[in-house]
């Protein structure tokens, strides 16, 4: 994700890298969100499923949009 969306992780209580990856497991590997919740506690992070979809719901745009192609300009 590029720089500019930094401040959309401004305010929350998790750091970025915690979301990003909660969010990038999800996406990728299609877990629940109660399994992607259980991995992270066993990385000794304790977050809720439920903020984990909310998340997902605010984030996901923003990894769709990182992922596209570009277009190359000559």
């Amino acid at each position: 994700m590029s720089s500019s969306s930094a401040s959309a992780f401004a305010g929350f209580r998790f750091p970025r890298e915690v979301i990003s990856v909660a969010v990038r497991w999800y996406l990728r590997y299609g877990p629940s969100y109660r399994d992607v919740e259980e991995l992270l506690a066993e990385r000794g992070v304790t977050v809720d499923h439920v903020t984990m979809y909310r998340w997902v719901q605010r984030f996901t745009p923003q990894f769709v949009e990182a992922a596209r192609p570009r277009r190359r300009i000559p």
